[in-house]
C-alpha cells in the first residue's frame, strides 16, 4: 500500500535552472505550484525573499514541500520546527537532475507516496528510508484513505514487533483488509501481539492495533432548521448504544431535499466524513429493506423512510441495517454496515460550493492563502478571461469557464448554476470581491431570485488583496487615517449621486481612493471629479496613481491634485487623493503617508 500523494504541494526551486524541471513535476502532481526566488525573475507561481525562513513558514504552515535542491538545505530551514512525526507534512528532495527523490520527513503522511510517484514518471530513484515500507510495502501508520486508527501509538508497537521477527495476529472482523493481506507478512492465528480490523469502539487501554474501516453509512432525517446540537446527539448516541465507532463511518447521508440543512454538515464536519445526499427516488428503492414505513416521511420527501433508506443505499447491495431508525424530537438516526469499505465521493451527491475568490491585483505572491485554498479545492473556475490567464498553472487542471469584460451578471448565474448541480466552483474576481466585485452580485441575485436550488448552495466569500491596498502600498501609506473609495463610473450609479458623494468626501477631508477613473466613452468625469475636489483641497494635494498593479508593465507616479484632470489615465488605473493631511516624504522613491496622529496626542 503506498499511500495518497499528497496535493498542494509547494515545490521550491533556488534558481532559474531548475524551472523546466519543476514545471514538468508540476504536471505530474494535483495543484502543486511553484516557488522562486524573486530577484530571479522566473515563471514562478509564488515568490519569495529568502529560500530558508519560506521553506520553515511552508513547513510551519503544513504545506507539503519539493525542494528542488541539496536535502541540506531543507534540513537547516525546518530543524528548529521538527516536533511532532505526527503533524510533520511531508518534505521531500529532489535531486537537480530529477535522478533521485529522497523523503526527509513525513514519510508516512504522503512523503514517501511523493518520491515514489515521482520516480515513476521521472525514471528515477525513490530513496525510501523507512523500515516498514523497505521490509513490508506498506506502513502502518499510513492506512488507505478514510481509515482510521484508534491508537496511533499502537502502530509503533506492532511495526517493531514485527520487524523484530515476532508473531503478529490479524483478526479482520469486517473483511476489508486485503491491504493488510497483501503485505509480505506471516500473520499469525494467535499472538500476543494483534492487529484488529473492526467497526466496533475500542476498548480503553487495549494491547491491539486497532483499524477502523469506512464501512459505516450514518442516516439522518430531520425537520427544517432542527438544531445541530440535537442532530449530533442523536447520531452519536445511536453510535455509542450499538458499541459502533465513529471513526468507521464513511459519510453522514440524507434526503436531497435537505442539502442545505446545517445540522446535518455539522455533524459530518464533527466526524471528518462528507455529507452526501440521495434523490427521493432512489430512497423508494429502498423501501422493502425499511424497518417501517413513515406516512409523514413521504408527505415530506416522497420517500417512505429518509434515515433507514439513505442509510442503505449507501452501503449499498450486501448492506445490512445496523441500527434501525431512532428518533429524537426533530431528528431520525440509522446506520448500515457496508460488506466492502465505501468511497464516500462517489455516493448521491455533495451540496454545491460556491467560493466568490478575489485574487488579488495579478501577482500571484499577492493572492492570500485562503484564495489559493479555495482554487485548489475547485472543480470548476468561472472568470473574466484576463484573470484565468492570471492565475495560470494554479488553475491549469481544472474546468474554466471564460467571461467576457461587462457579462458580470451572465458569469454569476454560471457559477451558481454549476454549484446547484453540485460541483465545487470557484468565481473569480480581481483584488477583493466584496470591494467593487462580484461578491455583492452573487447575494443580490440570490435575495432577488426564488431559486432553492441556488439557496442550496453554500456560498463562502474568499477576501482579497483590493486595488487600494495594493496602490497605497506601492506609493507609502496614504491610507493611514481615515479614507473611502469611490467609482467614478455612471454605469449603475448616477454621475449626480458620484457627485454629491465627491463633494461630502472632499468636505470630511478624507482620503480618497477613485476606481474607474477615466474610459473612452466617460472622457470628463476624471476632470469634473478634480474641480470637485478643489473646492475643498489646495492644488499642491498629493496624489498617487497606479496602473497594471500586480501586472507586466506596472506603473506608479506621484501628481498633484492641479495636475489630475490632465493626467493619462484609464480604467487599469486607481487614483489615491491625499487629504489635507497627507505628506510627502522625498527619497527614492518618494513616498506619501497620512499620519494617525501619535504625536498630536496629549501627554497622558
Amino acid at each position: 500500500m503506498e499511500g495518497s500523494v499528497p496535493e498542494g504541494v509547494a515545490i521550491v526551486v533556488l534558481g532559474r535552472r531548475a524551472a523546466a524541471l519543476a514545471r514538468r513535476v508540476q504536471e505530474i502532481l494535483p495543484g502543486a505550484r511553484v516557488h522562486g526566488p524573486r530577484g530571479r525573475g522566473g515563471p514562478w507561481d509564488e515568490s519569495y525573499d529568502r529560500a530558508v525562513p519560506h521553506i520553515a513558514a511552508l513547513f510551519a504552515a503544513g504545506r507539503p514541500i519539493l525542494g528542488i535542491c541539496a536535502s541540506g538545505i531543507l534540513v537547516r530551514a525546518v530543524a528548529p520546527l521538527v516536533a511532532d512525526k505526527q503533524k510533520e507534512p511531508p518534505l521531500v528532495a529532489l535531486a537537480a537532475d530529477g535522478s533521485a527523490a529522497v523523503p526527509l520527513l513525513g514519510g508516512h503522511h504522503g512523503g514517501n507516496a511523493l518520491a515514489r510517484h515521482l520516480a515513476e514518471h521521472l525514471r528515477a530513484v525513490a530513496a525510501v528510508t523507512t523500515a516498514e515500507d523497505l521490509r513490508f510495502g506498506l506502513a502502518l501508520d499510513e492506512p488507505p484513505p478514510g481509515w482510521h486508527i484508534a491508537d496511533p501509538e499502537a502502530a509503533k508497537r506492532v511495526a517493531a514487533a514485527l520487524l523484530a521477527g515476532a508473531s503478529v495476529a490479524l483478526i479482520d472482523e469486517t473483511g476489508s483488509a486485503d491491504w493488510l493481506r497483501a503485505a509480505p507478512i506471516a500473520w499469525a492465528a494467535e499472538a500476543e501481539a494483534r492487529v484488529l480490523v473492526s467497526d466496533r469502539a475500542a476498548a480503553a487501554q487495549t494491547p491491539a492495533l486497532v483499524f477502523h474501516p469506512p464501512i459505516l453509512a450514518l442516516g439522518i432525517g430531520c425537520e427544517r432548521e432542527c438544531p445541530a446540537g440535537e442532530i449530533a446527539d442523536l447520531a452519536y448516541a445511536s453510535l455509542a448504544a450499538a458499541g459502533l465507532a465513529p471513526q468507521a463511518v464513511a459519510a453522514v447521508v440524507s434526503v436531497d431535499r435537505k442539502l442545505a440543512e446545517p445540522g446535518i454538515h455539522a455533524l459530518a464536519q464533527s466526524l471528518g466524513v462528507p455529507a452526501r445526499f440521495f434523490t427521493a427516488q432512489r430512497l423508494l428503492d429502498e423501501t422493502p429493506r425499511l424497518t417501517e414505513r413513515s406516512a409523514a416521511a413521504y408527505r415530506a420527501t416522497g420517500c417512505w423512510g429518509v434515515a433507514e433508506g439513505a442509510a442503505l443505499a449507501a452501503a449499498g447491495e450486501g448492506g445490512v441495517l445496523v441500527v434501525a431508525k431512532r428518533k429524537s424530537r426533530g431528528a431520525t438516526c440509522a446506520v448500515a454496515r457496508a460488506a466492502r469499505p465505501i468511497d464516500a465521493q462517489a455516493l448521491g451527491r455533495a451540496r454545491g460550493a460556491l467560493a466568490v475568490v478575489g485574487i488579488g491585483p495579478g501577482d500571484p505572491a499577492s493572492r492570500t492563502g485562503e484564495a489559493d485554498a479555495a482554487l485548489a479545492a475547485a472543480t470548476d473556475i468561472v472568470g473574466y478571461g484576463l484573470y484565468l490567464d492570471l492565475l495560470g498553472a494554479a488553475v491549469a487542471a481544472k474546468n474554466l469557464h471564460r467571461g467576457t469584460l461587462g457579462k458580470e451578471e451572465a458569469r454569476v448565474r454560471l457559477a451558481l448554476d454549476l454549484a446547484a448541480e453540485g460541483r465545487s466552483v470557484a468565481l473569480v474576481s480581481s483584488g477583493d470581491a466584496g470591494i467593487y466585485g462580484l461578491a455583492a452580485l452573487v447575494f443580490e441575485l440570490l435575495d432577488r431570485e426564488s431559486r432553492p436550488d441556488w439557496r442550496a448552495v453554500a456560498v463562502n466569500v474568499c477576501p482579497g488583496v483590493s486595488a487600494l491596498q495594493a496602490a497605497a502600498a506601492r506609493a507609502g501609506a496614504p491610507l493611514g487615517h481615515d479614507f473611502c473609495a469611490i467609482s467614478l463610473s455612471d454605469l449603475m450609479t448616477p454621475w449626480q449621486a458620484i457627485e454629491k458623494r465627491l463633494d461630502m468626501a472632499a468636505a470630511g477631508d478624507f482620503v480618497l481612493a477613485l476606481y474607474n477613473p477615466r474610459s473612452a466613452r466617460r472622457q470628463t468625469r476624471l476632470a469634473q471629479a478634480a474641480a470637485i475636489l478643489l473646492r475643498h483641497r489646495a492644488p499642491q494635494t498629493p496624489v498617487f496613481v497606479a496602473r497594471n498593479l500586480g501586472r507586466a508593465g506596472e506603473s506608479g507616479r506621484l501628481l498633484t491634485l492641479a495636475e489630475l484632470a490632465e493626467a493619462e489615465l484609464d480604467m487599469l488605473s486607481l487614483v489615491i487623493v491625499g487629504s489635507s493631511r497627507t505628506r510627502r516624504l522625498d527619497g527614492d522613491p518618494p513616498r506619501l503617508y497620512t499620519p494617525r496622529g501619535y504625536f498630536d496626542r496629549a501627554p497622558r
